[in-house]
């Protein structure tokens, strides 16, 4: 049965493929959910939870059996662009915040969610390369085993990416927020670099 209200102390079993309610505004679907046709869904079996902040709805589904670590809607992981073209770059996701994951899982990064302002002036390929690793926040899941990230804030973008113009691959430096640079031959590539230069470090402006 499709719940279209839910309440802080409501808990119910559920089974995968289930729909659990509709989406409106206030509805956040966390650990275990995906939406689908205007409906958040189970991704598994377990009991649905619902925790409340502010006016939002955060619901989520606890597995009955062993504990898997899954990116959750807010988490910011770090992953590794795979392929790219000109509307989207896959990746794999390898770590949740500071655990490292036995397996990945996949990941994409859509053209509008790379930064937050001029999203119409973004070239994927002068923001990402494959191979590149980055740091991005997880969004509303709406496909079932597949996670959209963001990485529309300063701290989020590449984070290692190697440079291929000199004889051997090493890891490119960033030089602002724009460009990286390889330290062997001066060349720069352009790339969205997340901030994690140390606060010493010049502060660029984006």
């Amino acid at each position: 049965m499709v719940k279209t209200m839910v309440s802080e102390s409501e808990k119910w079993l559920c089974f995968p493929g289930q729909r659990l309610c509709a989406i409106t505004e206030n509805t956040v679907g966390g650990e275990g959910t995906y939406e689908k046709f205007g409906y958040l869904h189970a991704s598994l079996s377990g009991v649905v939870r619902i925790r409340k902040r502010h006016k939002d709805n955060y619901i989520t589904v606890a597995s009955f059996g062993s504990k898997t670590v899954v990116p959750v809607v807010g988490d910011v992981v770090t992953a590794k662009i795979t392929v790219i073209n000109q509307r989207l770059a896959k990746c794999s996701i390898i770590c949740i915040g500071k655990t490292c994951l036995n397996r990945p899982y996949r990941g994409v990064l859509r053209k509008e969610d790379v930064r937050a302002t001029e999203k119409d002036r973004v070239e994927m390929y002068k923001c990402f390369r494959p191979g590149d690793v980055i740091l991005a926040r997880v969004l509303p899941l709406v496909e079932l085993n597949t996670y959209y990230l963001t990485t529309a804030e300063n701290a989020l973008g590449v984070a290692v990416a190697m440079s291929t113009r000199s004889s051997e691959p090493i890891p490119m430096v960033p030089v602002g927020w724009t460009e990286m640079q390889c330290p062997m031959t001066l060349v720069k590539e352009p790339r969205k670099v997340a901030k994690i230069v140390p606060e010493s470090a010049p502060d660029y402006d984006r």
